[in-house]
């Protein structure tokens, strides 16, 4: 099942940006404005694949990379590229009127040295300007919502790694600006665009949404999942804390959604496959770096290694495999941040207790944290308007 796809206001009555369409879906739109079907293919594989220009029977502009910053990191270059994209009136009470002022997109490539040796790019891709969600340790939080992107907006940050960057990335993650469930329709249009065999062809099992824990999004994701061609999506979880009380300082979501909730949905998540989730945990000195905490989070993943399952002779069987892996991320300092970096000792010393409470954890590597590339450090200053956004509760 594809997603059904919403055409933006600004786009209608017009021949849709094939960013944003998948190739049946291009496929039928030119051929009902006279383009034959076979030629209409050509083109989409064309554009996607080698960059190259569509007809003018297609609205195809490129994406407008405006700024390009480079750190070197470990493992390679780590690159960070602005796109410009057209400002939109904002429904938000109080926000400023944007229509005709451009905003900007911030993506980053991030280099990955696997086990033989060999390099390859994961995209960290924006669903928003700003962000709704208001964590009080996230640079993209200070500006607010401004508005959400389109589909073609999204595979366009792919476009532009792939084909003016020149880096094609062998992996998507949904974790730059925004709360990819609070744009959920044309979050998942793009992946539906990124998947797609005729274009950019980018396996399903490569790609990953991050979410803050909105339920709603999460319910919807998880019949979209059950579908034939999407079960290997992944989900990240931005947990970020061990108990209610933390969790509501920092993330204000969850007022809404409690860890109790957000813990019982990954218990009943669909299985598929070997796919694992990934639980993210930015490590803030003071905040949520304890003994006590460690202990908390063991408890949170503890019901996630279970499921009873029928074994061969038909008796009930547990399944303890490992399902869920921890992603400790050191904290990188969003602008006038109150919390510093944690230490190597700080990072060390809590994972070491995550280890002897027997949970499946990792450490993400810092990259990109001079050029305000890392996580969490993705928005443009320019447009802070430091105004808190109430929680949206709306799929999209």
């Amino acid at each position: 099942m594809t997603p059904r796809i919403h055409i933006p206001p600004h786009e209608r009555g017009t021949v849709l940006n094939p960013l944003g369409l998948t190739s049946e879906q291009a496929v039928e739109t030119a051929h009902e404005l006279g383009m034959p079907r076979v030629n209409a293919l050509k083109a989409y594989r064309a554009l996607l694949r080698r960059g190259e220009a569509p007809p003018e029977l297609f609205a195809f502009n490129p994406p407008e990379v405006v700024n390009t910053l480079r750190e070197e990191s470990s493992e390679g270059e780590v690159i960070k590229f602005i796109c410009r994209v057209p400002g939109r009136r904002t429904e938000i009470v109080g926000a400023p009127d944007l229509t005709n002022r451009p905003l900007e997109t911030e993506s980053v490539l991030i280099p990955m040295v696997g086990t033989n040796r060999g390099q390859t790019y994961t995209l960290c891709v924006s669903s928003q300007v700003g962000c709704a969600m208001a964590c009080g340790f996230c640079e993209t939080a200070q500006m607010g919502l401004i508005r959400s992107l389109t589909a073609a907006e999204i595979v366009g940050q792919w476009y532009a790694a792939a084909h003016i960057v020149g880096k094609p990335p062998k992996n998507i993650v949904f974790m730059g600006m925004g709360e990819p469930m609070d744009n959920y329709d044309q979050v998942m249009q793009a992946i539906a665009v990124l998947k797609d065999h005729n274009g950019a062809a980018v396996p399903i099992s490569h790609i990953t949404v991050s979410t803050v824990g909105r339920i709603d999004g999460l319910m919807r994701m998880r019949e979209q999942i059950q579908e034939p061609t999407w079960h290997r999506l992944n989900l990240a979880l931005s947990l970020n804390a061990p108990n209610d009380e933390v969790r509501n300082q920092i993330m204000p979501v969850n007022k809404r959604w409690k860890i109790a909730e957000l813990q019982k949905v990954l218990v009943e998540w669909p299985r598929f496959g070997g796919n694992k989730f990934c639980i993210e945990y930015v490590l803030i000195p003071g905040v949520n770096d304890q003994r006590e905490h460690a202990t908390q989070i063991a408890e949170f993943l503890r019901p996630l290694k279970t499921l009873v399952r029928e074994g061969a002779s038909g008796d009930a069987a547990a399944d303890t495999r490992e399902r869920a892996v921890l992603n400790i991320i050191p904290y990188n300092p969003r602008r006038n941040s109150p919390w510093r970096a944690p230490t190597e000792d700080e990072v060390n010393t809590f994972i070491g207790w995550l280890i002897d409470e027997r949970v499946f954890v990792k450490r993400r590597r810092t990259k990109g944290r001079d050029m305000m590339g890392a996580c969490g450090q993705l928005g443009n200053e320019q447009i802070r308007r430091r105004k808190l956004v109430d929680v949206t509760i709306k799929g999209s």
